[in-house]
């Protein structure tokens, strides 16, 4: 049987890394893509590389698409401070991009149709349900009632599937996942500074340091 094709969005962060090495261990071939979108924390770009790299992935896109061109978020903004004084329930973060996701999954699938993949693989999580409209179940679901509408292979019935198999999990979950996939997680890049090291206390620092914490990985962790 052909082993399923898909198209990893590969940030190069710890959920998307580790969302593609899920992938790859359920025996699918795949194609990486990943966004220079202007970000403070173009770093993730080269462990987004590197990442592939460990995981064998021979074909790797990295695409310029510059939101930061209009501003609209603390992380392609210089005009605006990403947010260091914690997480913050029921109120989305000014690290939000506006339509990022939006974009990304439309190039995706665009990458995805003309390699005839069978699938797009997004690393979104429940860690970032309460704060980004773009990485909700309903949000998900209506980008698949689209893609299925929108392109030759939706039509025919053969359409793009996305997939988001940490959607559910929480980020001890996907730490564990990590190391049981012997990924580098010290590869991995998070944090919302662009800086040499992590800054430790931006909403991505603190989120996956806390799970870090929890699955006792200390070594592992910004501070």
């Amino acid at each position: 049987m052909k082993k399923p094709l898909s198209i990893a969005l590969l940030s190069g962060g710890l959920d998307s890394s580790t969302a593609t090495a899920l992938a790859l261990e359920a025996n699918h071939n795949v194609i990486a893509l990943s966004f220079d979108y202007g970000q403070k924390h173009s770093k993730e770009l080269t462990a987004a590389v590197n990442i592939a790299k460990h995981l064998n992935i021979e074909e790797h896109y990295i695409i310029e698409v510059n939101l930061a061109a209009w501003g609209g978020s603390s992380l392609t903004d210089n005009k605006q401070n990403i947010p260091i004084d914690g997480i913050k329930k029921n109120m989305i973060p000014n690290t939000y991009v506006p339509g990022r996701n939006t974009v990304f999954i439309a190039i995706g699938l665009s990458l995805a149709e003309a390699k005839e993949a069978n699938n797009l693989l997004l690393g979104v999580n429940i860690m970032d349900y309460s704060g980004y409209p773009d990485c909700r179940p309903d949000y998900l679901q209506a980008y698949q009632d689209l893609a299925n509408l929108s392109s030759k292979m939706g039509r025919s019935g053969q359409g793009v599937q996305l997939l988001a198999p940490l959607m559910k999990m929480g980020k001890l979950e996907i730490i564990k996942e990590a190391i049981r996939l012997d990924l580098p997680i010290e590869k991995t890049w998070s944090c919302y500074k662009g800086e040499q090291q992590p800054c430790g206390v931006c909403d991505s620092c603190r989120i996956r340091d806390a799970g870090l914490k929890q699955a006792g990985r200390l070594d592992l962790c910004s501070l």
